[in-house]
């Protein structure tokens, strides 16, 4: 196992882009492969794209796909990447399909560098539209959102649709989030005319949560054609500011590496002010569906 890192505040993270088919094995392969790949390149953190084990398969409701979830206990291939951690000395939060009783949600286990399991996420937000039919298949997750304290920084994790809402950064962040990473599967809209195109707007939505939480941010999205959707990469690596560090094309199967300064974002957060000056009393319609307190 590769030595503890001197200083745990320099942490160096990447972000695997990469393109999956139908066959669970090959996924597995070419994932462990990538994470191999950024381990020799110096990373302490390495993010994979949501549900890699397989095709993005809820474009459609079809009910025989239940059959790919499994229970966190005794799950298919989170104890082979739990091991891959720890024997490379990585933090990698792995994305899986979860059966849990008769509920369905689409989680993530957060492993530490060590190979230690810390516990798991059940993304919160479900979307539902098409192509991205995610309501049909998983509970909307009753977790809540959490703040892992790693080997390398304190690691909030949310999931594809979980990185539009402000609310669900800013909870890591109160949490003592110094990175939110975000695995993602996300591409063209089927049924939209002219083929609407969210790959702006889906980056500019994370960066402001860069900005707000004076926090590094990362999102690793897949690539490729797959049934009727492409999925359009864009994978990237923010710091604290909202600057990119790093970032991907469309089509590539790549990883990117950026290293970050987590002291030195702690101390800019903190001149920031934006959590002294904080009013959580005047938030409570923030409760509310309809904004009526």
């Amino acid at each position: 196992m590769p030595e503890p890192k001197k200083n745990p505040e320099l942490v160096r993270l990447a972000v695997v882009q990469m393109s999956c088919s139908h066959v669970l094995e090959e996924n597995l392969a070419k994932a462990e492969a990538f994470v191999r790949e950024a381990a020799a390149l110096g990373a302490n953190v390495v993010l994979l794209q949501e549900l890699f084990e397989n095709l993005y398969f809820p474009q459609l409701e079809r009910e025989e796909l239940f059959a790919l979830a499994h229970p966190v206990k005794g799950h298919p291939f989170i104890e082979r990447f739990a091991k891959l951690a720890g024997e490379l000395g990585v933090v990698l939060p792995v994305s899986f399909f979860e059966q849990a009783g008769q509920a369905y949600f689409n989680s993530l286990a957060m492993v530490d560098a060590s190979g230690e399991v810390l516990g798991h996420y059940r993304k919160s937000h479900i979307p539902d539209g098409p192509g991205y039919e995610e309501k049909y298949y998983f509970n909307p997750g009753d977790s809540g959102f959490k703040t892992w304290r790693t080997r390398f920084g304190n690691i909030g994790v949310g999931i594809c649709w979980d990185q539009w809402f402000p609310e669900a950064a800013r909870i890591m962040a109160l949490k003592g989030a110094d990175l939110l990473l975000y695995p993602t599967a996300i591409g063209s809209e089927p049924d939209e005319a002219g083929g609407l195109d969210t790959r702006d707007l889906w980056r500019r939505a994370m960066l402001g949560h860069a900005v707000s939480n004076v926090a590094y941010v990362a999102a690793a999205n897949r690539v490729g054609r797959e049934g009727d959707a492409t999925f359009y990469g864009s994978s990237f690596i923010s710091d604290h500011t909202g600057e990119l560090l790093a970032d991907a094309d469309r089509t590539s199967e790549t990883i990117l590496v950026a290293d970050l300064d987590l002291a030195a974002a702690r101390t800019r957060r903190a001149g920031w002010g934006f959590f002294r000056d904080r009013r959580p009393e005047l938030y409570r319609a923030l409760l509310t569906l309809d904004g009526e307190e």
